[in-house]
């Protein structure tokens, strides 16, 4: 893929027959460009900084409640349901007697979810710089 990416880039500066002068119109053009290409990289990289913030952010925020919900659990005593129903039938009674294990489950994989996207995003934040630096 670069190397057609390379290829087409070749093409296209074959096919320029740039006119320079000695006016001031080329150099106007020129600064305006480079000001565009210093703008969009100063964009990219302010996008960069507020994800690393927005990651810092929900890494906390995930410790902080899978901590409060791991002392709500262990704080409850074990022979009573987290949840209940009122009410008798099979799959409910069942759900109640498991809500320890249910929630706990539910927890880790929620917490696990939480992990996958953070590292997803770390991952994507390093590409994105990657791609930055390469301007």
């Amino acid at each position: 893929m670069d190397m057609e990416k390379d290829k087409a880039l070749e093409e296209l500066f074959l096919a320029q027959k740039p006119q320079f002068s000695d006016n001031a119109d080329f150099m106007a053009a020129l600064t305006k460009r480079l000001d565009a290409v210093e703008f969009i990289k100063q964009h990219q990289e302010a996008t960069i900084r507020r994800y690393k913030m927005l990651m810092v952010a929900a890494f906390v925020v995930g410790i902080v409640s899978g901590a409060v919900s791991i002392v709500y659990v262990l704080s409850t005593p074990a022979d009573v349901p987290l949840f209940t129903f009122q009410v008798q039938t099979g799959f409910l009674l069942c759900l109640a007697e498991n809500s320890r294990l249910l929630t706990a489950t539910a927890l880790s994989l929620l917490m696990s979810f939480g992990l996958i996207s953070i590292i997803s995003n770390v991952q994507d934040i390093l590409q994105m710089r990657v791609r930055l630096e390469s301007l």
